[in-house]
């Protein structure tokens, strides 16, 4: 079954600051459901902070366990001393949709590729001790295969369980991709067996 697992998400966004021989860190946690939503923050930030020699960042955009939501930037530092740290941390939090932009502004010190690991690393790992966090429910996807003249039926089960329409299509038949709380999928495909056969189709997608 393509149950994606309960997980921590960022409730509200944090911002922790500290200087390192005479260099500015500023690091920024906030919830990110999707890469497209991390990269639209890093963005962001990076014209917020026009002034700053980096910006570097790390995001796991979905569930912890999937490595397709991963991503990570030096930004202009060293290899391996500011985006690796910082994805390190968020993956240790087992946090899910979660981006972390932390950026310099540079004193003029060089913190050398030990000091910049422990001030990357280690402002992401003071800003998630002031997190907050709720669980993500469990979900499992669905896809439905439905004659038209169901419409009605398919848009009263979308209201009583709450789905959320992944993706839909319009051919013969409608096609829809939804998701559901895991909790409620038996009732769900247990309700559309009252269909006759051959009007509608449902089944649960396995991931791989």
């Amino acid at each position: 079954m393509a149950i994606i697992p309960p997980y921590l998400i960022p409730m509200t966004p944090v911002t922790f600051e500290q200087e390192i021989k005479r260099s500015r860190f500023i690091t920024q946690l906030v919830h990110t459901p999707g890469i497209a939503s991390a990269k639209a923050f890093i963005q962001h930030v990076k014209d917020k902070h026009s002034g700053a020699r980096h910006h570097c960042w790390g995001f796991v955009a979905g569930a912890p366990s999937d490595p397709m939501q991963l991503g990570f930037s030096d930004d202009g530092e060293p290899n391996g001393t500011a985006g690796k740290p910082i994805l390190a941390q968020l993956q240790g939090s087992k946090i899910g949709e979660i981006t972390a932009v932390v950026t310099r502004y540079s004193g003029g010190i060089k913190l050398g590729t030990g000091g910049l690991v422990r001030a990357y690393g280690g402002g992401v790992k003071h800003a998630l001790a002031l997190l907050t966090t709720k669980e993500r429910v469990a979900k499992q996807t669905i896809a439905i295969d439905y004659e038209y003249a169901l419409q009605g039926f398919i848009d009263s089960l979308i209201r009583e369980f709450s789905l959320i329409v992944e993706s839909s299509e319009f051919a013969v038949n409608v096609s829809l991709i939804v998701t559901v709380d895991a909790k409620d999928a038996a009732e769900l495909i247990q309700k559309t067996e009252l269909v006759v056969d051959g009007q509608l189709s449902i089944k649960r997608i396995i991931h791989v």
